[in-house]
């Protein structure tokens, strides 16, 4: 199943993309009688029962055809495809080719930071890029769901804990990131952690270690690898993570980007390379459609 957020009269709502559309899950609850969740906040919260309804509803509306329960997705403002977790872990230099085009040493243990909240948006969104930053850079990356609470989950059972995947843009400024030791201020520019545009659930996934990822700048492919090269994989992030801080639902992992970063690129080219006003970059994962966003020169 795929799940979607999109903002309607000031809110975010819950659908569903099927083959007609944009399924209004509020609306077609009301429609039916049935009492449906209304955020994939509570999809997620009570994701064997949630997804169960969300199944019988889709089904149903799609066998009476009733178009006025769909939407052009083509219409929707969309919202982060997870609006609201509580935690963002990402990890840094998880493909070998990107860890040696950055001259980084490959790590012994997953390289963690986070973002926050104001970091988060949604596909079709315009991102603004900081005044005083020159080097901004895209970075694809497969975003995992926690799907319940996880903690000291061993590897065998890691993915278990995951109810989706969804893609990711960890956009970064450079100059910013590498200006101390600590990289928060470069990541966490407001709009930087584009995630959608839907989340997909685990079991259309299946193996989410052998998905073709991308990234797209202006039509140009700069990154064209699978995350079947990844150095730490879902299900060992997943076990690592929990054995020091609980996991709980709606929690997301952006899990690293392959090589082809403009950070890559030899240093007198690399201006070429990073982003500028009125840059589109898409991410694209398969199993997972486009993210796409709009970069504009921030303005004091």
């Amino acid at each position: 199943m795929k799940l979607l957020t999109y903002k309607e009269d000031g809110q975010l709502k819950l659908g569903i993309k099927t083959d007609l559309g944009v399924l209004n899950v509020e609306k077609a609850g009301n429609t039916y009688n049935q009492e449906v969740p209304k955020t994939i906040e509570e999809v997620i919260n009570n994701s064997e029962n949630g997804l169960s309804v969300l199944d019988s509803l889709a089904k149903t509306a799609l066998e009476v055809e009733n178009s006025s329960l769909f939407l052009e997705e083509e219409s929707l403002t969309m919202g982060p495809a997870v609006p609201n977790p509580g935690k963002i872990i990402c990890v840094g230099v998880n493909y070998k080719e990107h860890a040696e085009e950055s001259n980084m040493a490959l790590p012994e243990y997953p390289l963690l930071f986070s973002k926050f909240n104001n970091t988060l948006s949604g596909h079709n969104q315009v991102v603004y890029l900081p005044n005083d930053s020159n080097e901004n850079d895209y970075e694809a990356e497969l975003v995992l769901v926690i799907g319940k609470e996880a903690k000291n989950v061993s590897k065998e059972n890691a993915l278990d804990y995951v109810f989706g995947y969804s893609n990711g843009n960890d956009l970064s400024s450079r100059d910013l990131q590498f200006r101390t030791v600590q990289w928060l201020l470069g990541k966490s520019p407001d709009g930087f952690c584009p995630v959608g545009p839907y989340v997909v659930t685990s079991d259309e996934v299946g193996d989410p270690h052998n998905l073709q990822i991308k990234s797209i700048v202006n039509g140009e492919v700069r990154q064209n690898s699978n995350t079947s090269f990844m150095i730490f994989k879902c299900d060992e992030l997943v076990s690592y993570i929990s054995n020091y801080m609980t996991l709980n639902p709606g929690d997301i992992i952006l899990t690293g980007t392959p090589e082809g970063v403009a950070l890559g690129y030899p240093e007198d080219e690399r201006a070429n390379y990073y982003l500028k006003d009125g840059d589109v970059v898409t991410v694209e994962i398969d199993k997972l459609g486009k993210l796409t966003n709009t970069l504009k020169q921030e303005t004091k």
